[in-house]
């Protein structure tokens, strides 16, 4: 048996997955406070719901990533404050993002969110940090076939030009 061979929890983190996951609850503790900013600007149902579901998902993997580093006596990144309730109607028109820019913006951000999470349990040697992250992953798929549900539904999806191969036969 090797020294990394036993339980997962009794081995030490190494420096990229302390980064890792440190990152990635500073990012949710910053997500988590921005999108109950942007709640305050939604008037869709579904995308309201949408967010809410973003939210609890980010609030879960906050809960699970702070107890993994407490365990291994890694600093905790800062805690924004929760951000108050606000009546739409009391922002005005332009100072407002529209439910078609939140929807792109929850977009862009899960598929980065993705990427990260891939890129983390790259680079795991403990199975429970990878598992963890894994777990995250599938989440955020999940989410992510969601949005984009909705943005074709809304009608919000702005589809990049088509391109359509029209090659010339040679004779």
């Amino acid at each position: 048996m090797g020294i990394l061979s036993g339980n997962p929890t009794n081995e030490p983190m190494h420096y990229g997955e302390v980064f890792g996951t440190w990152t990635a609850l500073q990012t949710a503790k910053g997500s988590i406070a921005a999108y109950q900013t942007k709640l305050n600007h939604i008037g869709d149902k579904d995308l309201y719901k949408l967010v809410e579901d973003i939210i609890s998902q980010a609030k879960q993997e906050e809960k699970q990533i702070e107890q993994l580093l407490k365990d291994n006596g890694v600093g905790l990144p800062p805690t924004p404050p929760e951000r108050p309730k606000a009546k739409l109607e009391e922002i005005p028109a332009g100072a407002r993002f529209q439910d078609p820019e939140i929807a792109a913006a929850i977009a862009r951000d899960n598929s980065m969110a993705l990427v990260s999470a891939s890129q983390v349990m790259g680079q795991c040697i403990r199975e429970d940090i990878a598992m963890m992250f894994g777990q995250f992953h599938t989440e955020k798929a999940t989410l992510g076939a969601r949005i984009l549900r909705l943005n074709k539904e809304k009608g919000w999806l702005i589809p990049p030009p088509l391109h359509h191969s029209q090659v010339a036969e040679v004779k």
